[in-house]
């Protein structure tokens, strides 16, 4: 009959290490959970900035993003990625491009939600994952396995659906997918952190965003300080309201495996779709569900085959210390 342990006993090694990487591996869900709701809480944020014209929140998001991010920079004072665009000054071409995408991106979304279309750039972030997949194909010469092929056939049959019965291109979801898409193709070969980065991306902009924000108070036609001081106070939180979830998603996806946050990101998403039409009863009508069940199907099959291929790397690297590292 086996003796009861101790209580009073320590932990062994092994089992003190376990617990510790438990503890990580939940602090990195309840990291990675938090910046996908918010993300996909969003429109709620856009919606009260509804008098606001699209272009001058972007300029808004540009300007107050670097600030805040340059102040969590000097907070955590390591300057140490600094170097890097110094011994490699073609980077900051690189940083412009993905900067200049990446506020495609915001402008599109953010006209799409005040222009009752949550809907549609929801179906955006739900292609988005396919989207990387032709990307990979087209510019890094990467092979689809069969599973990704029917996923994204049938992927795109659901955006074909969409235009022929729905009377117009979903052009809206296209260029969010597209622009994020294209943003984390630059991103992948630029060798810095998430914050850092924008850092850079936002500084490049900024210019713009702050000649464009001066010339709209001198016109009398600014939104900042000559509307209601909910309106400027919100239009100077959306640096943190853009920066905050990308720290959570930060330390989130440090500690789970890419395959746990692969399935997570859907959560923004489904909880814009929700938004549209359960709160801002945008119609969903059959020709929708239809479309976009051609898309879910899509992702569930994209989904499973990164799964098991993801579980067959981890075995290849416990086995033989080779292979995908979870």
């Amino acid at each position: 009959m086996a003796l009861p342990r101790d209580e009073c006993a320590p932990l062994k090694p092994e089992t003190a290490e376990g617990d510790r990487a438990a503890a990580d591996t939940r602090k990195g869900l309840a990291y990675a959970v938090s910046a996908y709701s918010l993300w996909g809480l969003l429109p709620v944020y856009w919606k009260a900035l509804g008098g606001v014209g699209a272009l001058e929140i972007l300029a808004h998001r540009t300007a107050w993003s670097l600030v805040f991010v340059s102040a969590v920079l000097v907070i955590r004072r390591d300057w140490r990625w600094r170097a890097v665009i110094q011994a490699r000054p073609r980077l900051l071409l690189i940083f412009l491009g993905s900067g200049a995408i990446l506020a495609t991106n915001w402008l599109t979304y953010i006209w799409g939600v005040n222009s009752g279309q949550i809907v549609e750039t929801s179906l955006g972030y739900f292609i988005n994952p396919l989207m990387y997949v032709l990307l990979g194909v087209i510019v890094l010469h990467e092979r689809m396995g069969r599973a990704q092929v029917m996923a994204v056939g049938l992927a795109a049959a659901g955006v074909l659906y969409l235009t022929v019965n729905h009377g117009s291109f979903p052009w809206i979801a296209m260029t969010l997918a597209t622009t994020f898409a294209l943003y984390g193709l630059l991103r992948k070969i630029a060798p810095l952190g998430a914050l850092e980065g924008l850092a850079v991306e936002t500084a490049a902009l900024c210019v713009p965003a702050a000649v464009y924000i001066a010339y709209l108070g001198h016109q009398g036609s600014g939104s900042f300080a000559s509307e209601s001081h909910g309106c400027s106070l919100l239009l100077l939180m959306s640096g943190c309201v853009t920066a905050f979830p990308l720290l959570l998603f930060t330390a989130g996806a440090r500690r789970l495996p890419l395959a746990t946050v692969g399935i997570l990101q859907y959560i923004a998403p489904t909880l814009q779709l929700l938004l549209g039409v359960l709160v801002y009863r945008e119609p969903f009508g059959g020709v929708r569900a239809v479309g976009f069940g051609f898309v879910w199907c899509a992702l569930l099959l994209y989904t499973a085959d990164g799964l098991v291929r993801w579980r067959r790397g981890a075995k290849r690297h416990r086995k033989y210390g080779v292979g995908t590292n979870p």
